[in-house]
């Protein structure tokens, strides 16, 4: 007889909160380097904008799931003029991607650059799916590793109002769980103190979904990860 799915836990969002921010230090040691993947899918979509140095300015960013801020965050942040805004639900995270992208200096010349930054970055902790922002405000938005956190419901809504914050010709880029999975619990991943929770539609059900919200898929590759996990990858033009 089947083992039936875990259920998904009324306080699970301020369990994970909790649990990221007690290993925020060991899973950052842990997934910066291996980056590769979301820098190669960032890129895609980040290609598909046709940026000039004339437009720099006028572009605008978000990224779910910011983390410490490296390296995508960065990567946005190094577009001169562009505004950037992360998020994250880890109050440690937020605290070291403000560490991190607006480093303290002593330095006048870096000094400027540091107001710059302040300027165009905003960091928001908290819950992504309570976000809100007026339509057609971003060209990008970047979620690696983090819609995959939210219950299935709310993959769909959240991508039903990344379809409105986009301007028209706008891209997502995100991964997905491959699989299809009402509930997954791991009670000490990466971590003693490192309780997790995820969920997917699987990778035909997801396609559907993002078309469903009004996007283009351009780009949709399954590919397996660091961990013994698959993920869709995908582009996705509003």
């Amino acid at each position: 007889m089947a083992s039936e799915p875990p259920t998904i836990p009324p306080d699970f969002k301020e369990r994970m909160k909790a649990s990221y921010d007690a290993m925020a230090s060991t899973y950052n040691a842990w997934t910066i380097p291996h980056s590769q993947q979301r820098m190669e899918y960032l890129g895609k979509a980040l290609e598909r904008l046709d940026i000039t140095p004339a437009s720099t300015s006028n572009l605008s960013f978000l990224e779910l799931g910011c983390g410490c801020g490296l390296p995508v965050t960065q990567k946005l942040l190094s577009f001169p003029g562009a505004k950037v805004v992360a998020n994250d639900l880890s109050d440690t995270q937020i605290s070291l991607a403000r560490e991190n992208l607006i480093p303290e200096s002593k330095d006048n010349d870096n000094n400027a650059d540091k107001d710059d930054t302040a300027q165009r970055l905003q960091l928001i902790q908290g819950d992504m799916t309570k976000l809100s922002f007026p339509d057609a405000t971003f060209d990008l938005v970047a979620g690696f590793y983090s819609i995959i956190h939210l219950p299935r419901d709310e993959q769909t809504a959240l991508l039903e109002r990344i379809a409105r914050w986009l301007k028209p010709g706008g891209y997502l880029v995100a991964n997905f769980s491959k699989e299809e999975a009402t509930a997954a619990v791991n009670e000490k991943w990466l971590d003693d103190k490192g309780w997790m929770f995820w969920s997917g539609w699987g990778e035909k059900k997801t396609l559907e979904m993002l078309k469903a919200a009004g996007f283009e898929v351009v780009v949709a590759e399954v590919l397996d990860d660091v961990v013994d996990a698959s993920f869709l990858w995908v582009v996705a033009k509003r």
